[in-house]
């Protein structure tokens, strides 16, 4: 099975692509992980946010396969503690599908035609992060439940 972390636009700070890099190598000794950074659009500050999300949406919708279970990263989302979205990880990881795609949006969040093709959503937080911080957080806690689930000792309760 891949799992797959699209996101929009590419993460500007050095602090974060460090960050990043490093829990996305760690990530790889337990699953098939790549990310994947979608184009931020051109001559976006001209659209409303409706439409700026309905055209991101399609950037997205474009990239990910239509097998894939689609997780949404959502302030709307479910909210888990680290052991239990460990157990919900691994529920998904024994569904037999080929690929995950995790998302994350743009600034403004997910067009409505996003919201429909998500199969869960997901809230890392009811705190707001910016979309570039949020690949970060979301990147250690999957690593965080891997962990959980090999029984190592990187979460303690």
């Amino acid at each position: 099975m891949k799992f797959h972390l699209y996101n929009i636009g590419k993460p500007d700070t050095d602090f974060l692509v460090a960050g990043i890099n490093n829990y996305t190598d760690r990530l790889k000794h337990f699953i098939d992980f790549t990310i994947t950074d979608l184009p931020v659009l051109k001559q976006g500050k001209n659209l409303s946010v409706e439409l700026y999300k309905q055209k991101e949406g399609e950037i997205i919708k474009k990239a990910i396969i239509k097998s894939d279970i689609v997780i949404i990263l959502d302030e709307n989302g479910t909210e888990y503690d680290s052991r239990t979205f460990a157990d919900w990880f691994n529920r998904i990881m024994n569904q037999g599908v080929k690929q995950v795609a995790f998302v994350t949006g743009g600034a403004y969040g997910f067009s409505e035609d996003i919201y429909k093709i998500a199969d869960h959503k997901i809230s890392l937080s009811k705190m707001t992060y910016t979309h570039q911080l949020v690949r970060l957080v979301f990147i250690e806690q999957l690593y965080r439940a891997c962990t959980i689930l090999k029984g190592l000792p990187y979460h303690n309760d």
